[in-house]
This record gives structure tokens, C-alpha cells and sequence, in this order.
């Protein structure tokens, strides 16, 4: 077996190097950062806890207030400042979106390498059990899982790693029986190694290139899940500030007092636009094949 014959890792030695110099993928990691940030530090960045109702938080009429100088982005119906319930959502999004896409990267690793490298029987099983958890609608299986446990910040997490999985079991089943194929790995066969040292030796770190790509994609497309799932009540449960819920609580609302839809709606946008930015750049700068073009 030449040098030739073997494979090369596709993160490349200047892939840091290269990320810093595409402007949207710094824009997506300032994004990312501000809220991180702004997360961590809102405590300190408002003045009012999120589930305090306010005397003046409300008109004379008992409407909400608009922005103005007492606070920031106005009010909600019950009085409660609405700046300080995104800081404190944002948390609730942040922490949904790395746990529960961490959760789904690991089922979808275990279930696409395994299957791509054992094939056979096990590989049939299990690339048919995904197949058919991807024939059912991501949202509504999520909303029935949601709907038989008791929504909490926990529960919705695993609902939506329970649905989330699939896309990172059929990509990484793909490329693992590519890999498997591959004449390094007939050697190392040949040699007398086992599964475990093939698997975790020269089967992944082939593939983390790919699961940093789709772990940092999938963590947008879980934040717009998580809202869509408190927007339809199956979500994070109030009082628990999160901005999905926030615009479930004040979509009555939207024509008189807009800013309590459009603010939290803004910050969704926000963040998984951040993410996407991103893991595009990621896919471009991991991708061997993209190697002098930037």
C-alpha cells in the first residue's frame, strides 16, 4: 500500500486560518458571540427579572408599553419587561440548541457509523428505522412526543434530539460505508485489527470534519424548532421566558402593539441566520475539494 493510497484527513492545518478570513462566517461568529454573551450577562444588562409584572408596566388602559426610556423594547401584556425576557430566553434557546443538538449528533453518529460499517443485517435494521422516522413530518412527531411527556426545557430538548437525528444518521451512513471500502482499512483488516480500533482510529476522524459542519447547522434548525413548539403551546411552558412562547403569549397583540411579536421574532432570525453563516463557512473550509479558492 503507497503513501498515495491513503486517505487524508479533510481538516486541513489552515482551516482556522482560512474561516477568519470570510466575512459572513465573522459576522455569524459575532452574532453568535453578542448573544451568547448577552445571555450569560443579563443579570447585569437589565434592571427587571423577566417574570416580574411591573405597577407602571401597563397603559391606564391596561396595554402594553411601547418602547421608551423606563424599558427598552416596551412591555408585554402583563406588564413584564419584554427586553429582559429575550435576555432570559435566549438562554432557553442556547441551551435547547447545544443540548439537544448534541444529543441528536450522538444518536445520529452511532446509528450511521455503525450501520455503514457493519452493513448487512444491522446496517438494514437500522438505516430502515431511519428511514422510516424520516417518512413521519419532524414537527408533528415532535409535537406528539411533546405532547405525551411534560413539556419542560429537559423534555423538549429530547423531544427534539428525538426527531432531529436522522439527517446526521443517513449522511455519516454514507460516508462511512465509502470509507469502509477504502483500501487503509482492508489493510488495517488484513493486519488483524478489530472493529474498535478501525472504528475509532480511521473510521471518525474522517468523519469530524463533517459532524462539526452538521453539529453547528443543526443547532439553527433546532432553535427554529424549539420556537415553533412554544409558539404552538407544546414548548417551553411559561412562566419560563423563551422566545417561541413569547410570541405565543402576545400574538393578540401583533396590530396594536407589534414590537412583542417582531423583537423575539428578530432574535430567531438572528441566531439561526449566526449559525448558518457559520456552518456554511465550516463546510467550505473543511471541504478538501474547496482547498485554493479561497
Amino acid at each position: 500500500m503507497t503513501d498515495a493510497s491513503l486517505p487524508k484527513i479533510t481538516a486541513p492545518r489552515g482551516a482556522l486560518a482560512r474561516l477568519m478570513r470570510r466575512k459572513l462566517a465573522l459576522f455569524g461568529i459575532a452574532l453568535i458571540v453578542l448573544t451568547v454573551g448577552a445571555a450569560i450577562a443579563a443579570p447585569w444588562l437589565t434592571s427587571y427579572p423577566p417574570q416580574e409584572q411591573m405597577f407602571d408596566g401597563l397603559t391606564i388602559e391596561g396595554a402594553p408599553l411601547p418602547p421608551g426610556d423606563a424599558f427598552v423594547l416596551g412591555t408585554d401584556l402583563l406588564g413584564r419587561d419584554l427586553f429582559s425576557r429575550i435576555l432570559y430566553g435566549a438562554r432557553t434557546s442556547l441551551i435547547i440548541g447545544v443540548v439537544a443538538n448534541g444529543l441528536a449528533l450522538v444518536i445520529g453518529t452511532l446509528v450511521g457509523v455503525t450501520a455503514g460499517y457493519f452493513r448487512g443485517w444491522i446496517g438494514t435494521v437500522l438505516m430502515r428505522f431511519t428511514d422510516l422516522m424520516m417518512a413521519f413530518p419532524a414537527l408533528l412527531l415532535a409535537i406528539c412526543l411533546a405532547a405525551i411527556f411534560q413539556p419542560s426545557l429537559w423534555i423538549v430538548a429530547m423531544v427534539i434530539a428525538l426527531v432531529n437525528w436522522v439527517q446526521t444518521a443517513r449522511v455519516l451512513y454514507t460516508e462511512t460505508t465509502s470509507l469502509a471500502e477504502r483500501e487503509f482499512i482492508a489493510a488495517e483488516r488484513t493486519l488483524g485489527a478489530g472493529h474498535g480500533r478501525i472504528l475509532f482510529l480511521h473510521i471518525l476522524p474522517h468523519l469530524v470534519p463533517t459532524i462539526i459542519v452538521w453539529g453547528t447547522l443543526g443547532i439553527s434548525t433546532t432553535v427554529l424548532l424549539e420556537a415553533t413548539l412554544s409558539f404552538l403551546g407544546v414548548g417551553v411552558q411559561p412562566p419560563t421566558p423563551s422566545w417561541g412562547n413569547i410570541i405565543f403569549e402576545n400574538q393578540t397583540y401583533f396590530q396594536s402593539a407589534p414590537w412583542l411579536v417582531f423583537f423575539p421574532g428578530a432574535a430567531i432570525l438572528v441566531l439561526a441566520l449566526a449559525f448558518n453563516l457559520v456552518g456554511d463557512a465550516l463546510r467550505d473550509v473543511l471541504d478538501p475539494t474547496q482547498r485554493g479558492r479561497d
